[in-house]
This record gives structure tokens, C-alpha cells and sequence, in this order.
């Protein structure tokens, strides 16, 4: 209580500069929170693509704007060497025109022709319901962030693509935390029809929306490099362009790390603002109670101590203003993903690590900021400080 008391003898002062590291802090999280988010959504695709290539037409990454191509290539791309099994897909726009301003992933609709069972690591969970089968027709798995934009339930109806029949929800994902959570799963009959009607009327009326494949995945086999095998069905395989590990983390992960550093230095110009705050508060501090150190000093207090004493004040009040700046950047990241689950934009993500690593970071910063000043104080003559008037 003794060093609450001292921290509070300015009452004013002391809150101006709990606020000042709390304005450090809150930004710390908001925009921590903010990359928090893109980072599991990046590391969710780096997960993926681990141990195997997407392979898709001349432009697009993972047939999400790619042309569409011949499920035929399925067998040419299976006996490029290195490759243990090959799958087809098929994927769509959710929405037929979405949102023009999307800070999260684009809803898509995707279908598979199962052949990647046995293959396929990155294995997704029901929350509710069943998975898609392939004999499946007119009924939809839906992402946990989807189903909770469209307030679906298992049993129920939801429109995918605005001119289409509605579709029965059979399943609900787990929460995922990565771009699933934002997607649906039909079956690959289902899909096909979708992309075969996006076609311009002169190319799908002499095409079987049964052939049509937007993107094809490879899955090496074991002790395979991926980025070998992907060159190889680029110089097998015309006409495609194949996505590596490699290639997915230059186009995605790289650019974001750049981003992400640049949102974590805006927060810490912030922090370094409350730090020059808590310094002068210390400084002052120690000016107003010179007297009270010389006493101390007089009657046996050692330098060790008195340090001790002014370094754990300005620890405390970094602490504070963690405390403070957490709960105002939680609230606002929460209110923030409220406000975008209607669109299917939630952005922010306070995790375990951003909490810890922001009040720890709140307590250094007002130790170290302490320092000079508590050195200040142990530095002190103790018939000097006495007779400080």
C-alpha cells in the first residue's frame, strides 16, 4: 500500500502518465490484434500447402480466379515423378458479387472429388452435423465465421449465390481461426454446375460441367521436395502454372511480415511517448522527496534499496497502465469483430500471447524508463539531500 501511496502523492501526474502508457499500450493491441489475425490466416496456408503443390491455371493462386480447366489433367499430373496422389477441385464465389471491401478472406464455395483422402493433412472438424458426401446434391457444410454471418443452423436453408435454389446446411466446421471458417463445402457435382454457370453462354453450352476442374492438388510422397515436383508439372503439364510452400509464402507470408512490422512500429512510437512520460514523472518525484532519501540514507538505507524502491513505483505504474490500455484495446477489438460478423470481416484476435506479451512489455517499459531516475535518487549525498529545501 506504501507504494501506491507514493506513486499517488501527485494524483494528477501519476494518471497523466498511467494514460500515457495505457494510449501506448491500447495501440499495442489494436493493432497487434489486427496482425494476430492476418498471421494465423497466413500460417493457416502455409499449413496447407505443406507437402504438397496446388496446381491451377496460367493466372490465379489456389483456382479462385484461375480459368477453369479439364479434370482430365488429373491423370497427366499424377504421373509427373514424385507424385504420390493427385485430387481435383472445384471452387466459386460464395457471392456472386461480393463485397468490394473485404479486410478478411473472400467466402468461396469449394468441392472436391475425394481422391485426397489418406493424403490431405490439413484435416478440418465438425462442430455440428455431418461432412459433404460425394453423392450429395443441393446441400452445403458451411465455415464457423459463414454459418455464424448467415445465422445458419444444421437443417436449414441458405442462399448461395443470390439467383440459386437455396441449399440445406448438413454441417457446420470447427472453428478454425484460418480462411475455412469463411468458406463452404459442397459436393463436386454441385460446385461444377456453380462454375459452369459463371461461364460466358458460347463456352458452357458445349461444355459437361462434369470435366471442370478449377485447381488440382498434388501431394508429393514421402522424402519429395515440393518446389521440384511443381517445376516438373510445369514443364509436364501445359498450361497450368503450380503453386509451391515456396511460392505461396513470397506471394502471402512475405509481404505481411513487412506489414506486420510496420503495424507493431506504430504501436511502439506510441509506447515510447508513455516511456518519456513515466521518466519525467520519476524525475520529479525524486526532486520532491530528496529529503525523505537523505532521511533514509541517514538511518541505513543502502543505494541497492533506495533504486529498489523508485524502480518498483514506475514498474507498478507501467503495470497500471497495461492493465488499463488492454481492457480499452480488448473492448475495441471485440466491438470491432461484433460490428463485422455481419459481413464476415472479423479482424482482430486478442490471443493468449498478445495479452501477456503487452502487460509484460507495459512493465519493462516502466522499469526501464524508472531506471535513470531511481540511479538518480541512489546517487544521492545523504547530508546533501538533507538539507534540500
Amino acid at each position: 500500500m506504501r507504494l501506491i501511496r507514493n506513486i499517488f502523492r501527485r494524483k494528477l501526474r501519476a494518471f497523466l502518465t498511467i494514460f500515457g502508457i495505457s494510449i501506448g499500450i491500447f495501440a499495442l493491441v489494436v493493432m497487434g490484434a489486427l496482425a494476430e489475425k492476418l498471421t494465423l490466416l497466413v500460417e493457416g496456408g502455409v499449413e496447407y500447402y505443406e507437402g504438397k503443390v496446388v496446381v491451377v491455371g496460367d493466372s490465379g493462386l489456389a483456382g479462385v480466379s484461375s480459368p477453369p480447366l479439364d479434370i482430365k489433367l488429373l491423370r497427366e499430373i499424377e504421373e509427373v515423378p514424385g507424385v504420390a496422389r493427385a485430387s481435383a477441385e472445384a471452387s466459386v464465389l460464395f457471392d456472386e458479387e461480393p463485397a468490394s471491401v473485404n479486410f478478411g478472406t473472400i467466402s468461396t464455395v469449394n468441392g472436391s472429388d475425394g481422391r485426397s483422402e489418406g493424403y490431405e493433412t490439413f484435416v478440418i472438424t465438425m462442430a455440428k452435423g455431418r461432412e459433404i458426401k460425394s453423392d450429395d446434391r443441393g446441400k452445403v457444410v458451411l465455415g464457423w465465421d459463414l454459418a455464424k454471418q448467415l445465422k445458419a443452423q444444421v437443417g436449414g436453408y441458405v442462399d448461395v449465390r443470390s439467383d440459386r435454389n437455396p441449399y440445406e446446411v448438413v454441417g457446420i466446421m470447427d472453428k478454425t481461426l484460418t480462411a475455412p471458417d469463411n468458406s463452404a463445402v459442397m459436393s463436386m457435382y454441385d460446385v461444377q454446375q456453380l462454375v459452369a454457370d459463371d461461364l460466358p453462354d458460347v463456352v458452357s453450352a458445349s461444355l459437361n460441367p462434369e470435366t471442370i476442374a478449377t485447381d488440382f492438388v498434388a501431394f508429393a510422397e514421402t522424402g519429395q521436395d515440393p518446389e521440384r515436383i511443381a517445376t516438373r508439372i510445369e514443364d509436364h503439364v501445359d498450361g497450368v502454372e503450380a503453386v509451391s510452400p515456396t511460392d505461396f509464402e513470397k506471394q502471402v507470408k512475405q509481404p505481411l511480415d513487412v506489414f506486420t512490422s510496420i503495424i507493431y512500429a506504430v504501436a511502439l512510437i506510441s509506447l515510447m511517448v508513455g516511456g518519456l512520460s513515466v521518466i519525467n514523472t520519476m524525475t520529479m518525484s525524486v526532486a520532491e522527496r530528496t529529503k525523505e532519501i537523505g532521511v533514509r540514507k541517514a538511518i541505513g538505507a543502502s543505494d541497492g534499496q533506495i533504486m529498489g524502491q523508485f524502480v518498483a513505483e514506475s514498474g507498478v505504474m507501467g503495470l497500471i497502465g497495461g492493465i488499463v490500455g488492454l481492457g480499452f484495446g480488448y473492448v475495441v477489438a471485440t466491438m470491432g469483430n461484433a460490428a463485422g460478423e455481419a459481413s464476415g470481416n472479423a479482424l482482430f484476435l486478442v490471443s493468449v500471447r498478445l495479452i501477456i506479451g503487452s502487460l509484460a512489455f507495459a512493465v519493462v517499459l516502466g522499469v526501464v524508463s524508472g531506471l535513470y531516475p531511481a540511479w538518480h535518487a541512489a546517487r544521492l549525498n545523504p547530508v546533501e539531500a538533507l538539507r534540500y529545501e
